[in-house]
């Protein structure tokens, strides 16, 4: 367990969870669970793959290079245009690994611990949007966090603030969510 993103450059692709600690009331009951240096429930779990893996290979001839380490860079960068959340209020765990394995680790890591990030509050790892999906609407994770130029020009998201925030209280409480509405899919045709 280190700081996000980790202090010294690394070589390697790989899996890797994100914890909470901080204040934002909303994610009270993520912090508890990590604070004391408990880290019990990440926040977001995510991989980095080699360059190309995302295009149908798993890249197994490409050096991954800092693969990993420039994705948690990365977060580290939107968590820090964030107006409302601090770099210093998160941690994160991360396993260098063979290429095949790395779908595979995200998936478990996903299906253990039901990260807010990554089931609720669905934004958080995207990049700037390509072309023809400037239709799409801003992230909840943008909508909730604002500050990234990367959702600036984006629509609003259909539901504000506080109704993303009562998702996360009714989820905590065991209720059931709805996870996207029809006004934030984007179709076939607009991609």
């Amino acid at each position: 367990m280190g700081p996000l993103p980790p202090g010294k450059k690394f070589l390697g692709a790989g899996i890797y969870a994100i914890y909470y600690t901080g204040r934002f009331k909303p994610y009270r009951r993520v912090a508890e669970q990590n604070r004391n240096n408990k880290f019990e429930q990440p926040i977001y779990v995510g991989k980095a793959v080699p360059p190309g893996a995302r295009k149908g290979g798993f890249g197994l001839s490409t050096a991954p290079g800092p693969a990993l380490f420039k994705r948690l860079n990365e977060h580290k960068s939107s968590i820090a245009a964030a107006e409302n959340l601090k770099v210093g209020d998160f941690f994160c765990r991360y396993l260098v690994s063979d290429d095949i394995w790395i779908p595979l680790g995200e998936s478990l890591l996903n299906e253990s611990f039901q990260p807010l990030w990554n089931i609720l509050i669905e934004g958080f790892g995207i990049h700037t949007p390509g072309k023809g999906r400037k239709k799409q609407v801003r992230s909840k994770w943008d909508t909730l966090h604002p500050g990234r130029g990367l959702a600036s020009d984006l629509p609003p998201n259909p539901r504000t603030s506080a109704e993303l925030e009562q998702m996360i209280a009714d989820f905590f409480a065991g209720r059931v969510v709805p996870t996207i509405s029809p006004e934030e899919a984007v179709t076939e045709e607009e991609e």
